[in-house]
C-alpha cells in the first residue's frame, strides 16, 4: 500500500492521521464506472462510508450519484456539489424534518422502509404541495454470508418492509396522492465476498417485481443496493474490488425489462485507498507474557475492530529489524475492547515506529468520535505529499 512507499515523508505529520491514496481512488472509480457504463447501470456512492471533502470532490468528477442515510448526509452531498436529482435517501428512522428537507431539495427518491413512513411522506409532501418519488425498500430475506453486524437483508432485520406486508397493503399504497412509487430498493448487507449471493438477490428481485407489476405498480427503476466486499486479509492482492463479476451477474440474472438498474457502493469505492497511520507509544508485556504494542490511535479513530471484531491488516512501516515477534496492538481509549489485533506478526517494534492499519478508507473517519476527548484525526493526501 501507499504508506510503505512514502514512509519517510510521513514522519513529519502528527499522528494518528488518515492517509488517502488519491491515485488508487481514481483507479477504483475508473474500473467501476467503465464496467457500469457497459451495461447502462447507474451508480451512487454511499456517503456514510467516507465524507471527506477531497474524497467527495474526486467522486463527483466521475458522475456518481449519492446514497444518503440522514438529512445531514443529503445536505453534505448537496454542499459538495452533487445534484439532488442523483441523490437517494434510505434509512430506517427518518425524522420529519429530514423528510421535509429531502422533499424540498427535489432528490431522486426516498427509499421507504415501512408503511408508516410511506404514510408520513405522503402527509408531509401534501402539506408542501409536492409529489415525492419513492422506492419501496423490500426486505428479501436473503443470508448475505457476511458479518451478522452488517447483515441487513434477513427477515428479522430492522431494515425494509416485508414482502408480505407490501402485498397485503398494495391497494392502500396506490391510493396515496402525494407519493409516487417509482422503484424498488433492496440491500442485503455489506462486505459480501461470496458473489453467488447476488444471484439469489436477482432471483428474489425478479419474483417481487413480477408480483408488484401484477398488482398495478409501474416501476421505472430497481435499486439493488451495494455490499460488494473488499480483501481485508491481503489488500495488496486486490486493491480494486471485483466490480466486473458483480455487474456481469446482475446483468445476466436480473430481468430489467427496460428499467434503470441502480447500485449503491461505499466500502468498495473508498476502503482500500485509506490507511490509518499511528505512532507506537509504548511496548510492555502482561503478567501472562502477552506482548503489547500501545499506539496513539484507538477505537475513537477506527471503531470497526472493537465494534464487531473486524479485521484490518497492520504493518510496521519504519522498523528496520529483521527479527519478528507477535504482538497485540492496542489503543489509548479507556476500554478493554480497544484492541486492533490480538496476534499480529511484525518486525521487532519499538517506541516511535510508525504502524499502518490498512483498508481503513471506509467507515473509519466517518465513524470517528471524541470519546476521552480525543482530537479527531487529520487527513493526508497522496497528491499533496
Amino acid at each position: 500500500m501507499l504508506s510503505r512507499k512514502v514512509a519517510d515523508r510521513l514522519k513529519g505529520f502528527e499522528t494518528p492521521f488518515y492517509l488517502y491514496d488519491i491515485d488508487l481512488l481514481r483507479q477504483t472509480l475508473d474500473s467501476a464506472v467503465a464496467v457500469a457504463s457497459k451495461y447502462g447501470f447507474r451508480l451512487h456512492y454511499a456517503i456514510k462510508a467516507n465524507y471527506d471533502p477531497k474524497i467527495l470532490s474526486v467522486i463527483k468528477e466521475y458522475g456518481l450519484g449519492i446514497d444518503c442515510a440522514s438529512g445531514n448526509e443529503i445536505r453534505c452531498a448537496i454542499e459538495a456539489g452533487f445534484a439532488p436529482a442523483g441523490i437517494v435517501y434510505a434509512g430506517v428512522g427518518k425524522k420529519d424534518k429530514e423528510i421535509e428537507y429531502a422533499i424540498s431539495q427535489g432528490i431522486f427518491s426516498i427509499n421507504c422502509e415501512s408503511l408508516q413512513e410511506l404514510e408520513l411522506i405522503d402527509l408531509i409532501a401534501g402539506r408542501m404541495g409536492k409529489v415525492q418519488n419513492v422506492a419501496l425498500r423490500i426486505n428479501p430475506d436473503i443470508d448475505p454470508k457476511t458479518n451478522s453486524c452488517i447483515d441487513t437483508g434477513q427477515a428479522d432485520s430492522k431494515f425494509g418492509i416485508s414482502y408480505e406486508e407490501v402485498m397485503a397493503n398494495a391497494d392502500r399504497i396506490k391510493e396515496y396522492g402525494n407519493v409516487r412509487v417509482k422503484g424498488m430498493h433492496l440491500h442485503i448487507g455489506s462486505q459480501i465476498r461470496e458473489l453467488h449471493v447476488f444471484e439469489y438477490l436477482c432471483d428474489k428481485v425478479n419474483a417481487i417485481v413480477e408480483c408488484l407489476t401484477g398488482l398495478g405498480f409501474v416501476l421505472d427503476f430497481i435499486d439493488v443496493g451495494g455490499g460488494l466486499g473488499i480483501n481485508y486479509d491481503f489488500p495488496e492482492n486486490e486493491p480494486i474490488p471485483n466490480f466486473s463479476s458483480v455487474f456481469a451477474i446482475v446483468n445476466q440474472n436480473l430481468k430489467a425489462e427496460g428499467r434503470e438498474i441502480h447500485f449503491e457502493f461505499g466500502r468498495s469505492i473508498v476502503a482500500q485507498c485509506g490507511e490509518l497511520i499511528s505512532t507506537v507509544l509504548f511496548r510492555k508485556d502482561t503478567a501472562t507474557g502477552r506482548k503489547l504494542v500501545i499506539i496513539d490511535a484507538s477505537m475513537t479513530e477506527l471503531i470497526r475492530p472493537a465494534l464487531y471484531g473486524a479485521y484490518h491488516c497492520i504493518e510496521n512501516i519504519t522498523s528496520e529489524e529483521s527479527a519478528r515477534e507477535r504482538y497485540t496492538i492496542v489503543g489509548t481509549a479507556c476500554e478493554s475492547t480497544d484492541v486492533f489485533d490480538q496476534s499480529v506478526g511484525l518486525p521487532v517494534t519499538k517506541r516511535g515506529d510508525l504502524l499502518t492499519i490498512k483498508s481503513a478508507g471506509a467507515y473509519g473517519m466517518s465513524m470517528a468520535s471524541r470519546y476521552n476527548l480525543h482530537d479527531l484525526p487529520s487527513a493526508v493526501y497522496s497528491d499533496e505529499l
